[in-house]
């Protein structure tokens, strides 16, 4: 059997952590702006750590397994 919890933990953060897309750490305005497609390059840093550090969560600290 397979583990498909690497793949598949990190296509979701991947897609859930893209700068702009839900939220954007920090935001043009304010410090977290919502839904609203523009980046910088702090940003792209920003959520570049906490797709680090949660896949660091998921898969090494939870141990989280999925097989198929």
């Amino acid at each position: 059997m397979h583990d498909w919890a690497a793949p598949i933990i990190a296509a979701a953060l991947f897609a859930f952590l893209a700068p702009g897309l839900i939220f954007q750490m920090p935001g043009k305005e304010t410090v977290i702006g919502f839904m609203n497609m523009k980046t910088s390059v702090i940003s792209m840093f920003i959520h570049t750590v906490l797709y680090g550090l949660f896949l660091i969560l998921f898969l090494v600290v939870l141990d989280i397994h999925i097989y198929a």
